[in-house]
C-alpha cells in the first residue's frame, strides 16, 4: 500500500471517530408496495420530505412474504412496508413518530406500524372528511406494545 493511501485511510477512520455517529446512520428510506398503491406514494414523499432522505418504491408483488420475514404482525398489515435505517414502518405511520422510535430503539422492538389504511393518517387525507383515530403500534418478536395514539 503507498504512502497516498495509507494517509487516506487515516483521514477516514480519523473523521469517522469525530463525526457524530448519526451522521453515518442516517439512510434513504426503501418502501415495499402493493403493485399500483396510489396512497403508498403519497406517504412515501410526505416522509422522504419529513425526514429530509430520498424514498424509493418498489412494486412488490410479493410483499406479504417480506412482512412475514420481517416479523409484522398480521393484526398490523397495510399496503406497504419501509426499511428506515434497520426498522420496519409498516403503513401509514407519521413522520414524528418513526423519528421518536429510531432514536429510542425500544428493546426487543424491529419495528412501528399502523394497521390498515385509516382515514387521515398520513398518505389517508381526505380533504372535508374527519379523521379516524388511530394507533401506532410498535412491535418485536412474539410482542407489540401501544407506541403511540393519533
Amino acid at each position: 500500500m503507498n504512502l497516498k493511501v495509507k494517509i487516506r485511510l487515516a483521514l477516514v477512520g480519523a473523521i469517522m471517530l469525530v463525526a457524530p455517529a448519526n451522521a453515518f446512520a442516517a439512510s434513504n428510506i426503501i418502501v415495499h408496495r402493493d403493485p399500483g398503491c396510489g396512497c403508498c406514494g403519497i406517504w412515501a414523499k410526505q416522509i422522504s420530505q419529513q425526514l429530509g432522505r430520498k424514498a424509493t418504491i418498489s412494486d412488490n408483488p410479493k410483499r406479504g412474504a417480506l412482512v412475514q420475514r420481517l416479523g409484522v404482525p398480521d393484526s398490523l398489515g397495510s399496503c406497504h412496508t419501509a426499511i428506515i435505517d434497520g426498522v420496519v414502518v409498516e403503513g401509514h405511520v407519521p413522520a414524528a413518530d418513526i423519528k421518536r422510535f429510531i432514536a429510542a430503539r425500544p428493546k426487543g422492538m424491529t419495528g412501528i406500524a399502523v394497521g390498515g389504511m385509516p382515514l387521515g393518517s398520513p398518505g389517508m387525507e381526505v380533504p372535508g372528511r374527519k379523521p379516524h383515530p388511530y394507533s401506532v403500534m410498535a412491535f418485536g418478536p412474539g410482542r407489540q406494545a401501544l407506541f403511540a395514539k393519533h
